[in-house]
């Protein structure tokens, strides 16, 4: 994949989890919304989609998403901050 591809696969990332978590604290005030609890369902779809895409081509976000192997590999992948640019 090239950098635009990780690169946006960042924004759908973060973008994602600003939906997830704003959502989160309207159903904190409106748990019987349908609306809203089908955008959560959504939302959240999709952050996991674009999380485990990331994962697999770039390596993982944080600790507990590395996939244990013979090796410990948290170490071996550029960190997202550590993109070119």
């Amino acid at each position: 994949m090239k950098k635009t591809d990780r690169e946006e696969l960042l924004r759908c990332i973060d973008t994602t989890s600003f939906a997830v978590d704003d959502v989160i604290l309207y159903l904190d005030t409106h748990p019987h919304d349908k609306a809203a609890l089908e955008f959560y369902e959504k939302v959240s779809a999709l952050r996991k989609q674009a999380i485990e895409e990331y994962t697999t081509h770039f390596g993982p976000l944080t600790k507990d998403m590395v996939k244990p192997t013979n090796k410990w590999t948290w170490i071996n992948d550029p960190w997202p901050w550590e993109m070119e640019r």
